[in-house]
C-alpha cells in the first residue's frame, strides 16, 4: 500500500533531465544556505578574543542555533506550516531571514552579547524552515531513487555546514566568514526558488488540522524512523561542533602547531557529503534499515576509538576521523526517506519537521555535555559516550526491519 496515493507516476510529467536539474539545483541551494549554521562556531576562537567570551559563552553561540532550530521546527510542526505553506516559498523566505540574522552579527560587540545570542537563535529558527522544506521539495521530485536523492541533499547540508571552516582556513577573519556565509545563503535561496518548480510527487498545500500531529505520532514507521534519527543526532552535532577543539587539544598535547586544524576539520565534516550520497545509493539497493544500522555501527566504533587516538600522530588521528565523518552522516538521509515513505503524503512536511525538531532538541544535551566532560576528565574522554546514540539507533533499525512498515521502505526492501 503506497503512502503517496493520488500522486501521478511522473514520467510523463518530468524527464530524467528535469530530475537531474532539480537534484543539482536543490542540493546546491541547500549547500549554500547551510553555511549559516556554523558561521559563528567556525570562528569561535576569534570571537572569544574579540568579544571576551568565556568557554560557556562560546558553547552558547552554537547552542543558540540548535535551540532556535528546535523552537522553529516544533512551532512549524505544531502549526502544520510545512504542509500549509508551499515548500519552495518557505525555503526562500526562511533562507533570506537566516542570511539577514547572520549578517547582523557584524553589528555586535562585547557590550551587546545578548543581541548576538538572539541573532543566532533567530538563525536557527530560520534554518528550521530551510532544511525540512528542502527535503520536501526533493521528495516531490523522486519516488524511485529517493534514498539517493535525499542522500545528495544531506551531503550538500554536510558540505555547507563545513563551509565556514574552509572560509576560515583560507585566511578570512571572522567578519569575512560571517559576510561570506550570508552572501552564499542569499544566492542559495534565489537559486532554488528561481530554477526549481514543484515536482510530480509534490503534495498540494493542506488545511491545518491538529489531527496532523496525532497521525504522525501514531504511525509506527514514523516513530521507529525517528528513534533511529534520535540515536544518530545524539552523536552527530556534538562531533561536528567539537572536533576542532579535540584536534587542537591533541596537537598541543604533542607539542605541535594547530594551523592545520581548520582545514582538517573541514575535510572531516565535508567527507560526510560523500558518505550520504553513497549510502543513499546503497540504501535504494539493499535497504534503508541495513545501511543506516551499518553506518551507526561504524560511527559508534569511531566514537569509542577517539579515546585511543588522543595525542597520536595527526595523520593517524585525522585518518580515523575521516572514517568517522564519512559514516556519521551516511545514515542521516535514510531516516528522512523512511519518514517520507511511511507517513501519509498529506502529512509529509509535518512528519519531517517534527522528526528534525526532536533530533535537534537532543543535540542540546551532547553539544553542552562534551565540553563539560572535557573540562572534568580531559579531551581524551570527551567523545566515547556518544556511542550510546548509535547503539540505540541500531536497535530502532532492527525493530523497524521486523515491523510491517518495512514493506513501505525502499520499494519493499526494508
Amino acid at each position: 500500500m503506497t503512502t503517496e496515493a493520488g500522486a501521478q507516476d511522473g514520467p510523463a510529467a518530468s524527464t530524467a533531465a528535469d530530475r537531474r536539474l532539480a537534484l543539482a539545483a536543490i542540493a546546491v541551494s541547500q549547500l549554500l544556505v547551510l553555511t549559516l549554521w556554523f558561521s559563528a562556531s567556525a570562528v569561535a576562537p576569534q570571537l572569544e578574543d574579540a568579544w571576551a567570551l568565556s568557554s560557556g559563552q562560546v558553547a552558547a553561540l552554537t547552542l543558540a542555533v540548535q535551540v532556535g532550530f528546535v523552537v522553529g521546527a516544533v512551532g512549524f510542526a505544531v502549526a502544520g506550516v510545512a504542509d500549509v505553506v508551499p515548500a519552495r516559498r518557505l525555503f526562500l523566505v526562511a533562507a533570506l531571514a537566516g542570511a539577514g540574522a547572520n549578517a547582523a552579527l557584524l553589528l555586535v560587540g562585547p557590550d551587546t552579547l545578548t543581541l548576538a545570542f538572539g541573532l543566532r537563535l533567530s538563525t536557527g529558527v530560520a534554518l528550521a524552515g530551510v532544511y525540512p522544506s528542502g527535503l520536501k521539495v526533493m521528495a516531490g521530485w523522486f519516488r524511485r531513487g529517493r534514498g539517493m536523492a535525499l542522500g545528495v541533499l544531506v551531503g550538500a547540508l554536510t558540505v555547507g555546514s563545513a563551509g565556514p571552516h574552509l572560509i576560515r582556513g583560507i585566511g578570512f577573519d571572522w567578519r569575512g566568514v560571517i559576510v561570506g556565509a550570508s552572501a552564499l545563503a542569499v544566492v542559495g535561496a534565489l537559486l532554488l526558488f528561481g530554477t526549481v518548480s514543484d515536482g510530480p510527487y509534490e503534495t498540494p498545500p493542506a488545511r491545518f488540522s491538529w489531527r496532523q500531529i496525532a497521525s504522525v505520532v501514531q504511525n509506527q514507521g514514523v516513530r521507529l524512523s525517528t528513534y533511529g534519527y534520535l540515536g544518530h543526532m545524539w552523536e552527530l552535532y556534538a562531533m561536528w561542533t567539537w572536533t576542532a577543539a579535540y584536534l587542537a587539544a591533541s596537537a598541543v598535547r604533542r607539542g605541535d602547531g594547530v594551523g592545520w586544524v581548520p582545514t582538517a576539520t573541514f575535510a572531516i565534516i565535508a567527507v560526510g557529503g560523500l558518505g550520504a550520497w553513497l549510502a543513499g545509493v546503497a540504501a535504494d539497493r539493499w535497504g534503508r534499515t541495513v545501511v543506516a544500522g551499518a553506518s551507526m555501527a561504524v560511527s559508534g566504533t569511531c566514537a569509542l576509538a577517539s579515546a585511543l587516538l588522543f595525542g597520536v600522530h595527526p595523520v593517524v588521528q585525522v585518518g580515523v576521523f575521516l572514517v568517522w565523518g564519512f559514516s556519521i552522516v551516511a545514515d542521516s538521509a535514510q531516516f528522512s526517506a523512511m519518514v517520507t515513505e511511511t507517513a501519509a503524503a498529506r502529512h509529509r512536511g509535518t512528519a519531517l519537521t517534527l522528526q528534525t525538531g526532536l533530533g535537534f532538541l537532543l543535540t542540546l544535551v551532547t553539544i553542552r555535555g562534551v565540553p563539560l566532560l572535557a573540562e572534568a576528565a580531559g579531551w581524551r574522554w570527551a567523545f566515547p559516550w556518544l556511542a550510546l546514540g548509535p547503539l540505540f539507533g541500531i536497535w530502532a533499525m532492527w525493530m523497524l526491519r521486523r515491523s510491517p512498515a518495512r514493506a513501505q521502505l525502499a520499494g519493499g526492501i526494508g
